[in-house]
């Protein structure tokens, strides 16, 4: 490990948290060198959807490169890129009636983002854009400028111009429409706001804390986008290719952005690979406008087919991931009522599932605990408050209840640790402060 030490740039993250040489990997667990089993809950941190060294996109990959199939092509009409669109175009879009045009960005979600931002700029010829509270749509200065995150603005070294933030739905708690209080701000012409040229959007929040856009919300946020001549992007470079339950993470709210973006796992195996879906009509760009060395990875094209032919050519496995998303739900949920309902919470859709902790401090103690146990488990949210489940949709039941055995085990064991009120369901009950805020330290042993 001495290596990473000396050359390794600081801001490495995941290795700090899992400190360990992993070396092989296979479904939902990987291996470090000495031989030692993880069960892998990160997933690339939503890459890797359908698990590790997929058997079947493996062998198609590596009879592809066998026989000396194209790896590098810029945008280059290629064999496997046409395979991948016309796969691509009658099982996943035609039979949701989605008419869009396919861009081939850069390999990663934050270039996909800046594409689309820019495109809705030119189209509409405003620059504005409408970013919402915990929302993350990558570190490049174009996408940085959306995202909330202080931990990630503060390090851009320049300005974060072009961008209106909202509340997101729940923002300012239950019962408050924020898609009014938009539509109010854009119709006042003394609200100070410009008229936006697009509106950006996460249906699930999961870099924010696994917050999730209610059907409604969403439905009324494409109305005022509508009703005001703004273009809707969803960001569905987490949330998408099934981790919500279907294939977009949009289509249970019945609505039609005009841009889509995608990445993560979208190829299937973890190959780098990113494109922005859009309405036909907003194609304005003029060749070469928005290019990049690494648009359109041909691996990637054979393995994104093999998955959408193997997982989305019917509905059993979207039914399956809402199967084991609503077991995860269901023992979060038991977790919350035994360890002390009100101070844990719930929530998320489908496979994409967390549970909110009452502080950063207790969930990183959750996930050290679980990592010690064989569980590789991550936090998100403002404060890394919530213990974030991002599965493997592809793993076997045994496991999935081997991993949520182990964060209930970590949970219990962190707790004992805690001094507060010994009692199981009220161990934040007492004692208060003055101002009748709950008060323990996590530092302290029973």
């Amino acid at each position: 490990m001495k290596i990473f030490e000396e050359i390794e740039s600081e801001v490495q993250s995941y290795a700090r948290s899992f400190p360990r040489l992993f070396d092989r990997a296979k479904g939902e667990f990987m291996y470090d060198r000495e031989g030692n089993e993880y069960l892998d809950f990160l997933a690339g941190a939503g890459t890797l959807n359908y698990g590790h060294n997929n058997p079947v996109f493996k062998k198609i990959l590596l009879e592809y490169i066998e026989r000396d199939g194209i790896s590098h092509g810029l945008d280059l009409h290629t064999a496997a890129k046409q395979d991948f669109l016309e796969t691509f175009n009658e099982k996943i879009l035609k039979p949701r009636d989605l008419d869009y045009k396919v861009q081939f960005t850069g390999p990663t979600g934050t270039n996909a983002v800046e594409a689309a931002i820019k495109i809705a700029r030119n189209v509409k010829g405003r620059e504005n854009i409408v970013s919402f509270t915990n929302g993350f749509h990558g570190v490049s200065l174009g996408s940085l400028a959306a995202t909330g995150n202080s931990h990630h603005r503060g390090v851009a070294g320049v300005s974060l111009p072009g961008i209106t933030r909202m509340p997101y739905d729940g923002y300012l708690g239950e019962g408050i429409d924020t898609t009014a209080y938009l539509d109010k701000m854009i119709t006042d012409s003394s609200s100070g706001m410009d008229l936006p040229a697009a509106v950006i959007v996460e249906t699930v929040q999961g870099e924010g804390g696994i917050n999730v856009a209610s059907v409604e919300w969403l439905r009324n946020l494409a109305a005022v986008c509508r009703n005001h001549d703004v273009l809707l992007i969803v960001d569905d470079i987490q949330a998408g290719c099934g981790r919500t339950g279907t294939f977009f993470s949009f289509e249970e709210a019945s609505i039609y952005p005009d841009i889509v973006t995608m990445s993560k796992s979208l190829s299937g195996y973890g190959l780098p690979f990113a494109v922005v879906l859009m309405k036909q009509e907003l194609d304005q760009w003029r060749p070469g406008e928005h290019n990049g060395t690494f648009r359109g990875n041909n691996m990637a094209f054979v393995t994104a087919k093999a998955a959408i032919d193997h997982y989305w050519s019917d509905e059993t496995f979207s039914k399956e991931i809402v199967r084991k998303g609503q077991y995860v739900a269901e023992r979060f949920a038991k977790i919350v009522e035994k360890y002390g309902e009100g101070n844990f919470t719930t929530r998320g859709r489908g496979m994409f599932q967390g549970l909110n902790c009452v502080s950063g401090e207790l969930a990183d103690k959750i996930t050290s605990t679980a990592f010690k146990k064989g569980l590789i488990i991550e936090t998100s949210g403002a404060d890394d408050h919530i213990v974030k489940c991002l599965a493997s949709l592809t793993i076997s039941d045994e496991s999935l209840k081997k991993g949520l055995d182990i964060v209930e085990q970590s949970v219990a064991e962190v707790l004992e640790k805690v001094d507060i009120i010994p009692e199981e369901k009220d161990f934040f009950a007492e004692p208060m402060d003055a101002d009748g805020e709950k008060q323990y330290d996590l530092d302290q042993t029973a």
